[in-house]
């Protein structure tokens, strides 16, 4: 595979993995308004959202660059990670009590 192939990049996973991004971060979001909707909840989430963001965005860039080049799937799956990382969080808001 040369250098050009592993550099082409499919703008539809760019797209999606920032679109599961925002999901993502609306998980958050959503779930600090349902708890009540405070100042404190929304810093909390939020930076929570973003510390996961970072350590997890860290991790699998690290990892693109050991196993895959393309910079489109590093985005898909950092999207997919804070997608689901999103949707726990959204659901755990049915446990606060």
């Amino acid at each position: 595979m040369s250098s050009a192939d592993a550099r082409r990049s499919n703008p539809a996973f760019i797209w999606l993995g920032l679109a599961l991004l925002v999901a993502g971060f609306f998980g958050h979001f959503f779930s600090a308004r349902a708890i009540g909707g405070y100042y404190i909840a929304y810093r909390d989430h939020i930076f929570g959202f973003f510390l996961i963001a970072i350590v997890t965005g860290a991790i699998i860039w690290l990892l693109g660059r050991w196993l895959w080049k393309r910079r489109d799937v590093t985005v898909l799956i950092i999207g997919a990670v804070q997608a689901i990382f999103g949707f726990i969080v959204y659901l755990n808001r049915f446990n606060i009590h």
